[in-house]
């Protein structure tokens, strides 16, 4: 009991805690639910919004540092996850949905008024997480989403003008917050790939 005081003590102080991770991560990252089967994700609009159904948990949950991910206002990192795609269906506003970057291997599918990518989804059949659409659960009011697991590609925050010398202390927000912090995928997901890679040929 007195080490959890100690502690809480520390972190209260601690000067990473005013590092602006993700809001939905900055204050503490909710645990995820038992039981929990999926919801909506609404875009930003206040009238005639994006909403995408999603009918299971996600997995993989995490923060994303590269410059492709769709982030908040004033966000260092993206907060983005996976489903499978057959448990995924746009229900309102389809036709306000537009491809960020048709030559990005991940084909980004944002809102046309607001800007919020809505989900994307790979559509090369060779590629490692084919089959697979990210999202942002952070679009939902709905409660009970995986929490973020790890960050990935940490370092490439700095490609969207971080400065290099903020990079330790952003490393120990992350750890502070229990998310161990790669620039890359984590390994679980890097030994996907390469199990992939390696039953292909």
């Amino acid at each position: 009991m007195i080490n959890k005081i100690v502690t809480t003590y520390k972190n209260a102080f601690c000067p990473t805690n005013n590092i602006k991770i993700h809001p939905a991560m900055d204050k503490s990252i909710t645990p995820t639910a038992n039981n929990f089967n999926g919801g909506t994700l609404q875009c930003h609009c206040n009238r005639d919004a994006v909403i995408v159904k999603i009918d299971s948990q996600t997995a993989h949950n995490h923060a994303c540092g590269c410059s492709k991910c769709w982030k908040p206002k004033g966000a260092l990192f993206s907060q983005v996850a996976v489903v499978s795609k057959d448990k995924l269906s746009v229900t309102h506003n389809r036709s306000k949905l537009k491809v960020v970057d048709d030559t990005a291997t991940i084909q980004r599918f944002a809102c046309r008024t607001c800007g919020v990518h809505m989900y994307g989804r790979i559509e090369d059949k060779t590629h490692p997480f084919f089959g697979l659409d990210f999202v942002h659960t952070e679009l939902s009011a709905d409660k009970g989403w995986a929490a973020p697991e790890f960050a990935a590609f940490v370092s490439s925050i700095i490609e969207t003008g971080t400065d290099p010398k903020d990079m330790t202390a952003i490393r120990s927000r992350l750890n502070a917050l229990g998310l161990e912090s790669y620039d890359c995928l984590s390994p679980t997901l890097m030994d996907m790939i390469s199990t992939h890679v390696a039953n292909s040929k």
